[in-house]
């Protein structure tokens, strides 16, 4: 079964809620497994767990039946996902817009490449779609 991946922040911005709405579009449309993901950086004193995250979500979105939920922490976003990202075999990631350009910056300092979606189907092999902020 093939996964999408969404990271969202805690509690859920306007932001979050798009993509995971669009996320959740996607796997449904290719009936793929949800991980939605959340990301506790060490430098901020919070601690979202899993339950918390489920609870946000389903209060915005009802049961969802293909999801799992996973809080990982990190010293960077964007590099948590990606490892996120490499260590499930995920097979699309959902981003934000602003997301999307804060991993091409991030890529683009580690390869001269600032091609996020080339960079994770060469190194991942997954398939990056960006939602958009309307």
């Amino acid at each position: 079964m093939q996964e999408v991946v969404v990271p969202v922040r805690y509690p859920l911005s306007d932001r979050s809620t798009a993509t995971l709405d669009e996320a959740i579009r996607v796997a449904e449309e290719r009936e793929a497994a949800l991980a939605v993901l959340h990301v506790n950086l060490y430098q901020d004193n919070s601690r979202v767990t899993r339950r918390h995250l489920r609870e946000a979500v389903e209060r915005a979105f009802g049961t969802l039946s293909n999801a799992r939920y996973i809080v990982r922490r990190g010293l960077l976003v964007e590099e948590t996902i990606l490892e996120e990202v490499a260590a499930g075999n995920a097979d699309v990631v959902v981003v934000g817009e602003g997301q999307a350009s804060r991993w091409e910056r991030m890529i683009r300092r580690l390869t001269d490449d600032p091609d996020i979606e080339q960079y994770l189907r060469t190194e991942l092999d997954c398939e990056v779609v960006t939602a958009g902020s309307d």
